[in-house]
Protein backbone atom coordinates (compact mmCIF):
# COMPACT_ATOMS: atom_id res chain seq x y z
CA UNK A 1 0.00 0.00 0.00
CA UNK A 2 2.80 2.37 0.93
CA UNK A 3 4.61 1.58 -2.33
CA UNK A 4 1.42 2.18 -4.35
CA UNK A 5 0.89 5.52 -2.62
CA UNK A 6 4.47 6.53 -3.38
CA UNK A 7 4.01 5.69 -7.08
CA UNK A 8 0.75 7.68 -7.22
CA UNK A 9 2.36 10.70 -5.58
CA UNK A 10 5.26 10.50 -8.04
CA UNK A 11 2.85 10.44 -10.99
CA UNK A 12 0.91 13.40 -9.59
CA UNK A 13 4.14 15.33 -9.09
CA UNK A 14 5.32 14.63 -12.65
CA UNK A 15 1.99 15.73 -14.06
CA UNK A 16 2.01 18.89 -11.96
CA UNK A 17 5.40 20.07 -13.22
CA UNK A 18 4.24 19.60 -16.81
CA UNK A 19 1.09 21.65 -16.27
CA UNK A 20 0.73 25.36 -16.84
CA UNK A 21 3.03 27.14 -14.42
CA UNK A 22 1.60 30.67 -14.24
CA UNK A 23 -2.09 31.46 -13.97
CA UNK A 24 -2.59 34.82 -15.67
CA UNK A 25 -4.55 36.84 -18.19
CA UNK A 26 -2.86 34.81 -20.96
CA UNK A 27 -4.42 31.48 -19.99
CA UNK A 28 -6.41 30.07 -22.90
CA UNK A 29 -5.75 33.07 -25.14
CA UNK A 30 -5.28 32.50 -28.86
CA UNK A 31 -1.93 33.99 -29.87
CA UNK A 32 -0.67 34.26 -33.46
CA UNK A 33 3.08 34.26 -34.15
CA UNK A 34 4.44 35.95 -37.27
CA UNK A 35 8.08 36.00 -38.31
CA UNK A 36 10.97 33.93 -39.61
CA UNK A 37 12.80 30.65 -38.95
CA UNK A 38 13.09 31.15 -35.21
CA UNK A 39 9.30 30.87 -34.98
CA UNK A 40 8.66 28.54 -37.96
CA UNK A 41 6.92 25.39 -36.69
CA UNK A 42 7.95 23.28 -39.71
CA UNK A 43 11.63 24.16 -39.31
CA UNK A 44 11.49 23.48 -35.59
CA UNK A 45 10.07 20.00 -36.19
CA UNK A 46 12.61 19.14 -38.91
CA UNK A 47 15.51 20.09 -36.63
CA UNK A 48 14.05 18.52 -33.52
CA UNK A 49 13.89 21.81 -31.64
CA UNK A 50 11.15 22.80 -29.28
CA UNK A 51 10.11 26.38 -29.99
CA UNK A 52 9.64 29.23 -27.52
CA UNK A 53 5.91 29.47 -28.27
CA UNK A 54 5.56 25.79 -27.37
CA UNK A 55 7.15 26.50 -24.00
CA UNK A 56 4.85 29.51 -23.59
CA UNK A 57 1.94 27.12 -23.99
CA UNK A 58 3.20 25.25 -20.92
CA UNK A 59 4.19 28.33 -18.93
CA UNK A 60 1.23 30.63 -19.60
CA UNK A 61 -1.37 28.30 -21.07
CA UNK A 62 -1.63 30.14 -24.40
CA UNK A 63 -3.06 28.55 -27.54
CA UNK A 64 -0.43 29.29 -30.26
CA UNK A 65 -1.14 29.71 -33.98
CA UNK A 66 2.05 29.96 -36.03
CA UNK A 67 2.32 31.63 -39.44
CA UNK A 68 6.07 32.37 -39.42
CA UNK A 69 8.14 31.11 -42.36
CA UNK A 70 11.82 30.27 -42.56
CA UNK A 71 13.98 32.94 -44.21
CA UNK A 72 11.30 35.60 -44.42
CA UNK A 73 11.89 39.29 -43.87
CA UNK A 74 9.72 42.10 -42.56
CA UNK A 75 8.10 42.55 -45.97
CA UNK A 76 6.36 39.19 -45.50
CA UNK A 77 4.62 40.11 -42.25
CA UNK A 78 1.58 41.66 -43.90
CA UNK A 79 1.23 38.51 -46.06
CA UNK A 80 1.45 36.30 -42.98
CA UNK A 81 -1.10 38.51 -41.27
CA UNK A 82 -3.38 38.18 -44.31
CA UNK A 83 -3.14 34.37 -44.07
CA UNK A 84 -4.01 34.62 -40.40
CA UNK A 85 -7.05 36.73 -41.27
CA UNK A 86 -8.11 34.39 -44.07
CA UNK A 87 -7.96 31.39 -41.76
CA UNK A 88 -9.24 32.82 -38.49
CA UNK A 89 -10.70 36.26 -39.25
CA UNK A 90 -11.08 37.97 -35.83
CA UNK A 91 -10.84 34.72 -33.86
CA UNK A 92 -7.49 35.62 -32.29
CA UNK A 93 -6.61 37.48 -29.09
CA UNK A 94 -3.05 38.66 -29.64
CA UNK A 95 -0.44 38.84 -32.39
CA UNK A 96 3.29 38.60 -31.72
CA UNK A 97 5.79 39.63 -34.42
CA UNK A 98 9.38 38.36 -34.22
CA UNK A 99 11.26 39.46 -37.33
CA UNK A 100 14.12 41.60 -38.63
CA UNK A 101 17.30 39.53 -38.45
CA UNK A 102 16.99 38.45 -42.11
CA UNK A 103 16.47 42.07 -43.20
CA UNK A 104 19.80 42.87 -41.57
CA UNK A 105 21.52 39.94 -43.28
CA UNK A 106 20.05 40.94 -46.65
CA UNK A 107 21.38 44.50 -46.17
CA UNK A 108 17.95 46.08 -46.50
CA UNK A 109 18.39 49.86 -46.02
CA UNK A 110 16.97 51.10 -42.72
CA UNK A 111 15.24 54.05 -44.38
CA UNK A 112 13.01 56.61 -42.69
CA UNK A 113 9.64 56.46 -40.95
CA UNK A 114 8.28 59.56 -42.67
CA UNK A 115 8.79 61.89 -45.55
CA UNK A 116 7.90 65.54 -45.01
CA UNK A 117 6.05 68.25 -46.88
CA UNK A 118 4.76 71.75 -46.17
CA UNK A 119 1.00 72.22 -46.46
CA UNK A 120 -1.63 74.77 -45.59
CA UNK A 121 -3.80 73.86 -42.60
CA UNK A 122 -6.38 75.63 -40.47
CA UNK A 123 -5.04 76.31 -37.00
CA UNK A 124 -7.21 78.30 -34.60
CA UNK A 125 -9.33 79.60 -37.48
CA UNK A 126 -6.41 80.79 -39.60
CA UNK A 127 -4.72 79.22 -42.62
CA UNK A 128 -1.07 78.64 -41.84
CA UNK A 129 1.74 76.70 -43.45
CA UNK A 130 2.86 73.70 -41.39
CA UNK A 131 5.22 70.83 -41.87
CA UNK A 132 3.32 67.59 -42.42
CA UNK A 133 4.68 64.04 -42.12
CA UNK A 134 3.64 61.19 -44.40
CA UNK A 135 4.45 57.59 -43.36
CA UNK A 136 6.83 55.92 -45.79
CA UNK A 137 5.17 52.81 -47.21
CA UNK A 138 8.00 51.10 -49.05
CA UNK A 139 9.14 47.49 -49.40
CA UNK A 140 12.62 48.84 -50.15
CA UNK A 141 13.46 49.88 -46.58
CA UNK A 142 13.17 48.25 -43.16
CA UNK A 143 11.19 51.09 -41.58
CA UNK A 144 8.97 51.26 -44.67
CA UNK A 145 8.27 47.54 -44.34
CA UNK A 146 7.33 47.94 -40.70
CA UNK A 147 4.99 50.79 -41.64
CA UNK A 148 3.26 48.60 -44.23
CA UNK A 149 2.84 45.68 -41.82
CA UNK A 150 1.66 47.77 -38.89
CA UNK A 151 -0.71 49.81 -41.03
CA UNK A 152 -2.34 46.60 -42.25
CA UNK A 153 -2.61 45.19 -38.74
CA UNK A 154 -4.03 48.41 -37.32
CA UNK A 155 -6.64 48.50 -40.09
CA UNK A 156 -7.66 44.86 -39.81
CA UNK A 157 -7.05 44.06 -36.14
CA UNK A 158 -7.81 47.37 -34.39
CA UNK A 159 -9.04 45.72 -31.16
CA UNK A 160 -6.30 43.11 -30.82
CA UNK A 161 -3.12 43.12 -28.77
CA UNK A 162 -0.10 43.42 -31.09
CA UNK A 163 3.41 43.00 -29.68
CA UNK A 164 6.79 43.39 -31.41
CA UNK A 165 9.90 41.45 -30.39
CA UNK A 166 13.42 42.62 -31.18
CA UNK A 167 15.83 40.22 -32.94
CA UNK A 168 18.13 38.24 -30.67
CA UNK A 169 21.93 38.36 -30.93
CA UNK A 170 23.54 36.80 -34.01
CA UNK A 171 26.48 34.40 -34.04
CA UNK A 172 28.36 32.91 -37.00
CA UNK A 173 26.46 30.64 -39.39
CA UNK A 174 27.44 28.56 -42.42
CA UNK A 175 24.52 26.98 -44.26
CA UNK A 176 26.41 26.40 -47.52
CA UNK A 177 29.16 27.88 -49.69
CA UNK A 178 26.87 30.69 -50.82
CA UNK A 179 25.26 31.26 -47.42
CA UNK A 180 27.87 32.21 -44.85
CA UNK A 181 26.85 34.82 -42.30
CA UNK A 182 29.45 36.52 -40.09
CA UNK A 183 28.76 37.15 -36.42
CA UNK A 184 27.08 40.38 -35.34
CA UNK A 185 30.34 42.20 -34.69
CA UNK A 186 30.45 42.65 -38.47
CA UNK A 187 28.16 45.11 -40.23
CA UNK A 188 26.03 44.22 -43.23
CA UNK A 189 26.90 45.45 -46.73
CA UNK A 190 25.34 48.87 -45.98
CA UNK A 191 27.51 49.36 -42.91
CA UNK A 192 24.58 48.83 -40.51
CA UNK A 193 24.75 46.55 -37.47
CA UNK A 194 22.07 44.24 -36.10
CA UNK A 195 21.74 46.70 -33.20
CA UNK A 196 20.49 49.32 -35.67
CA UNK A 197 17.62 47.01 -36.62
CA UNK A 198 16.92 46.33 -32.95
CA UNK A 199 16.66 50.08 -32.35
CA UNK A 200 14.30 50.45 -35.33
CA UNK A 201 11.95 47.86 -33.81
CA UNK A 202 12.01 49.80 -30.53
CA UNK A 203 11.19 53.00 -32.39
CA UNK A 204 8.24 51.24 -34.03
CA UNK A 205 6.61 50.84 -30.64
CA UNK A 206 6.25 54.61 -30.33
CA UNK A 207 5.40 55.13 -34.00
CA UNK A 208 2.56 52.60 -33.96
CA UNK A 209 1.52 52.52 -30.28
CA UNK A 210 2.36 48.87 -29.63
CA UNK A 211 4.41 47.21 -26.89
CA UNK A 212 7.95 46.13 -27.72
CA UNK A 213 9.66 43.33 -25.81
CA UNK A 214 13.41 43.63 -26.17
CA UNK A 215 14.47 39.98 -26.46
CA UNK A 216 17.89 41.15 -27.66
CA UNK A 217 18.49 42.40 -24.14
CA UNK A 218 16.44 40.19 -21.84
CA UNK A 219 16.76 36.71 -23.36
CA UNK A 220 20.25 36.21 -21.97
CA UNK A 221 21.31 34.54 -25.24
CA UNK A 222 24.74 35.65 -26.43
CA UNK A 223 25.98 33.15 -29.04
CA UNK A 224 29.34 34.85 -29.48
CA UNK A 225 30.52 33.26 -26.22
CA UNK A 226 31.63 29.62 -26.10
CA UNK A 227 30.13 29.33 -22.64
CA UNK A 228 26.66 29.61 -24.20
CA UNK A 229 26.88 26.74 -26.67
CA UNK A 230 24.09 24.85 -24.86
CA UNK A 231 21.71 27.57 -26.02
CA UNK A 232 22.62 27.46 -29.73
CA UNK A 233 21.81 24.98 -32.48
CA UNK A 234 25.32 24.03 -33.69
CA UNK A 235 28.48 25.58 -32.32
CA UNK A 236 30.45 25.14 -35.55
CA UNK A 237 27.87 25.97 -38.23
CA UNK A 238 24.75 27.57 -36.71
CA UNK A 239 24.95 30.14 -33.94
CA UNK A 240 21.92 31.98 -35.35
CA UNK A 241 19.22 29.61 -34.16
CA UNK A 242 18.65 28.74 -30.51
CA UNK A 243 18.58 25.14 -29.34
CA UNK A 244 15.62 23.84 -27.35
CA UNK A 245 17.38 25.09 -24.23
CA UNK A 246 17.75 28.50 -25.86
CA UNK A 247 14.08 28.58 -26.82
CA UNK A 248 13.13 27.64 -23.27
CA UNK A 249 15.19 30.48 -21.86
CA UNK A 250 13.61 32.87 -24.37
CA UNK A 251 10.15 31.64 -23.38
CA UNK A 252 10.67 32.34 -19.69
CA UNK A 253 12.03 35.79 -20.47
CA UNK A 254 8.99 36.46 -22.66
CA UNK A 255 6.49 35.01 -20.21
CA UNK A 256 7.34 37.40 -17.41
CA UNK A 257 7.26 40.36 -19.79
CA UNK A 258 3.89 39.30 -21.20
CA UNK A 259 2.43 39.33 -17.69
CA UNK A 260 2.69 43.14 -17.82
CA UNK A 261 0.42 43.43 -20.87
CA UNK A 262 -3.26 42.71 -21.53
CA UNK A 263 -3.79 39.56 -23.57
CA UNK A 264 -7.01 40.94 -25.04
CA UNK A 265 -9.19 44.02 -24.86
Amino acid sequence: MKKTLTVLLTIIFCLSIQAQEINSQWKGKKVAFLGDSISDSNLQQSHGWRCYWSYLKDILGIDPYVYAINGRQMNDIDDQAQRLYNMRAMDIDAIIIFCGTNDFNASIPLGEWFCEEKVTANKNGKDVTLKHRIPVMSDDTFRGRINIAMSWLKDNYPTKQIILLTPIHRGYARFGKANIQPEELYSNLNGDYIGDFVEAIKEAGNIWAVPVIDLNAISGLYPLKESQTKYINKADTDRLHPSSAGHKRMAYALAYQLLAYPASF
